[in-house]
């Protein structure tokens, strides 16, 4: 009886819990399935796009490892298409352009030298006529003579101007006090910088004096720009003239005073701030260091005057593009690149080349530029200044005519030889290279029909 009503109970609780059920969906009626969509074409493959081609540029300037890396890392850098940037010494640069041309198989885009350099270049027909660039290029205020040289003797724009530099003196202000009475820093005379190495060195006992002879220092550029021009009035005409004699007697006496490590300087720069010397004379990138790391102990100054006038040596580098270069369009680009105010800057502010656009400097340029630049242009506009052009037209030579210069001052200065019989040997020396590039003078000598005469 009890299981009876168990049973009950539970079959009420069940048929309550059922009838809380949701009703039961009913099943719907299949329909047909649509047909299956046509299945998409594939789409073909991307084309891939090709990186852009790399522009090879061949430079004789900026060369030092920390120039190079400065140009390809910095410089270059915002130009937004590949460069291989190859710096070469000049004698390899004209050798390797000329075998290109001669073979057909042009390799190099643009090129990257002195003015002297393109003379050779165009000597070679390795040229390419750049009056087009030059009409796009004609709202950049680029230095009218300069634009000029870069004609080379022609009508046509060959070489397009990219940077400038000269040499100048840097002095350690410690250098002041012994400065002669009544000398003027920003026009000195070299019997004046003799007479001021000569007080350094009966006071301190040290030879503050300095001067880049090392193996890569730049002494043949003195000779060639400096010395001579201030001396003589030219140099190739003089070499060995009367004059030439009485200029190293002078310059002999003044070496008395030279510090004798100066054989092993390439960079003034590096002495200066040892403190090894006090005065130096070098190139603007090879003395900028010293500005820039102790600016408040440094002064730059224009170079000392002698009999003639104030020798000086504007350094003009250009840019072209070598014929048949395989990547015309990335050579133009390049060019139009570097020639831009802001990367003109940039030059002057990572490796101290001098913009070849008349502009402004900026206010927040840095001090060690500005210190540099007042000098550049005070030399510049010096009322007796003789501008002494780089030798012209000397192709791969050059370097040999270089070590001439070079081998003078060694001979004459360091081991004591007689000035007269040197100049007469070394002189012959320069008529043999000059015979065989058939180079004409350049300035500050007169001009002339044929190889330039030494004399």
């Amino acid at each position: 009886m009890r299981d009876r009503r168990l049973w009950t109970v539970f079959s009420l609780l069940l048929a309550l819990l059922l009838a809380c059920q949701p009703a039961a969906t009913p099943t719907p009626t299949p329909t047909a399935a649509p047909p299956p969509a046509a299945p998409s074409p594939t789409p073909p493959p991307p084309t891939p796009t090709a990186p852009p081609r790399p522009v090879l540029f061949l430079s004789t300037q900026l060369r030092p490892v920390e120039e190079a890396e400065k140009m390809r890392n910095v410089i270059l850098k915002p130009f937004g298409a590949p460069v291989e940037f190859i710096p070469e010494d000049e004698g390899p640069f004209h050798d390797r352009i000329r075998a290109e041309i001669q073979a057909g198989k042009v390799t190099v885009d643009v090129v990257g030298a002195l003015h002297g350099n393109f003379v050779t270049l165009l000597k070679d027909n390795a040229l390419e006529d750049l009056a087009a660039l030059m009409e796009r290029l004609k709202d950049r205020p680029m230095v009218s003579q300069f634009v000029e040289l870069g004609k080379l003797g022609t009508d046509r724009p060959y070489c397009i101007p990219w940077m400038q530099a000269t040499y100048i003196l840097a002095i350690n202000k410690k250098a002041l006090d012994y400065l002669p009475a009544g000398a003027d820093l920003n026009a000195l005379t070299w019997d004046q910088l003799r007479q001021w190495g000569e007080n350094i060195h009966k006071a301190t006992g040290e030879r503050k004096l300095g001067f880049p002879l090392g193996p890569k220092g730049l002494i043949h550029r003195f000779v060639q720009g400096y010395l001579y021009p201030s001396y003589t009035g030219a140099f190739v005409t003089t070499y060995k003239s009367p004059e030439a004699v009485e200029m190293w007697k002078a310059f002999k006496a003044l070496w008395e005073h030279v510090n004798p490590q100066s054989t092993t300087y390439d960079f003034m720069q590096e002495p200066l701030l040892a403190e090894e010397v006090w005065i130096a004379w070098d190139h603007t990138a090879r003395l900028v260091n010293a500005f820039k790391e102790r600016p408040n102990d440094f002064i730059a100054a224009p170079v000392p005057a002698g009999p003639k006038g104030r020798g000086f040596m504007p350094v003009l580098a250009c840019l072209g593009i070598v014929k048949g270069a395989p990547n015309r369009e990335g050579a133009e680009a390049l060019i139009e690149f570097l020639t831009r105010p802001e990367t003109q800057l940039t030059i002057l502010r990572e490796v101290a080349f001098f913009p070849v656009l008349d502009i402004p400097i900026p206010a927040d340029m840095p001090v060690h530029v500005r210190i540099e630049g007042e000098a550049v242009v005070k030399q510049s506009r010096a009322p007796d200044a003789i501008p002494a052009l780089l030798p012209v037209g000397l192709g791969g030579k050059a370097g040999e005519f270089n070590k001439v210069n070079r081998d003078t001052l060694e001979r004459i200065v360091l081991k004591g030889e007689e000035i007269e019989k040197v100049l007469q040997e070394e002189a012959a020396n320069l008529q043999a290279i000059l015979n065989e590039t058939g180079a004409a003078c350049w300035p500050p000598d007169p001009p002339s029909t044929g190889p330039c005469t030494v004399r």
